[in-house]
C-alpha cells in the first residue's frame, strides 16, 4: 500500500474512532476541577487537529466526506444500542439493566453532539482551507490554531444550546460546560499542534490549494 494512503487510512480511522468514543463518553457529565464537563471533552478535541491530518493528507474534499460519514456512523451507533437496549434480554442469562442504563441514547445529548460536530468540523474545514490557500506550507502550526480557533466556541455553543434546548442541561449547567468545554479545547488544540507535522499532503490534496 502506498505510504500516503496508509497514512490517510489511519488518520481517517482515528479520527471515526474518536468522534464514536466521545459521542459514547457525551452520555455522563462528570465535574473537573469542580466544574461540570461532559465527559466527552476528554478526547472530542483531539478530532479537530485528527480533522486537519485528515485534510492535509487527503485534501478538504475527503475531510468533508469524512465528517459526514463519521455523523453517519454516531447516528447507526446510538440507534443500535437504542434497539439492543429495547429488545428483551434473554432471562436465563438474566435481565441485564446495566446496558440500557449505561448505553440507551439521550437523544437529545445525541441530536446535539452530532449536529454540533458537523457544524464546527465544516467550519473547521473552510478556516484551514483559506489559511492554506494564503500561506501555502509556510507556518502550518497557524492552520491548526486559526481553524481550532474559530471551530471550537463554535462546536461547544451548538452542543451546548441545543442540549439546552432540549432540556437535557439546565441553563446554569450550561453555561458551567460550555466555558470548561471551551478551555480544554484549547488547550488540547496547543498541545496537539505538533501533530500536523507528521505527515505530507499527497496529490489530491495539493491539487486543491
Amino acid at each position: 500500500m502506498d505510504r500516503a494512503v496508509r497514512t490517510l487510512v489511519i488518520v481517517a480511522g482515528l479520527y471515526v474512532a474518536a468522534q464514536m468514543l466521545a459521542d459514547i463518553a457525551s452520555l455522563r457529565v462528570i465535574s473537573l476541577w469542580g466544574n461540570a464537563v461532559d465527559a466527552g471533552t476528554l478526547i472530542y478535541p483531539f478530532t479537530f487537529t485528527l480533522r486537519d491530518l485528515v485534510h492535509k493528507v487527503g485534501g478538504a474534499r475527503i475531510a468533508r466526506v469524512l465528517i459526514v460519514l463519521a455523523a453517519l456512523i454516531n447516528l447507526v451507533m446510538a440507534g443500535l444500542f437504542a434497539l439492543v437496549a429495547w429488545l428483551p434480554a434473554d432471562l436465563v442469562t438474566g435481565p441485564q439493566p446495566e446496558f440500557g442504563q449505561l448505553l440507551a441514547p439521550v437523544w437529545g445529548i445525541v441530536v446535539a453532539s452530532i449536529a454540533a460536530e458537523v457544524i464546527s468540523q465544516l467550519i473547521d474545514t473552510e478556516a484551514y482551507t483559506r489559511w492554506v490557500r494564503r500561506f501555502g506550507e509556510r507556518h502550518q502550526w497557524g492552520r491548526v490554531l486559526a481553524s481550532n480557533a474559530i471551530a471550537v466556541p463554535v462546536d461547544s455553543a451548538v452542543f451546548v444550546g441545543l442540549a439546552t434546548v432540549f432540556g437535557v442541561f439546565d441553563p446554569e449547567v450550561a453555561l458551567a460546560i460550555f466555558f470548561a468545554n471551551v478551555v480544554i479545547k484549547w488547550v488540547v488544540t496547543v498541545v496537539s499542534i505538533p501533530w500536523i507535522y507528521l505527515v505530507k499532503p499527497t496529490a489530491l490534496a495539493a491539487a486543491e490549494v
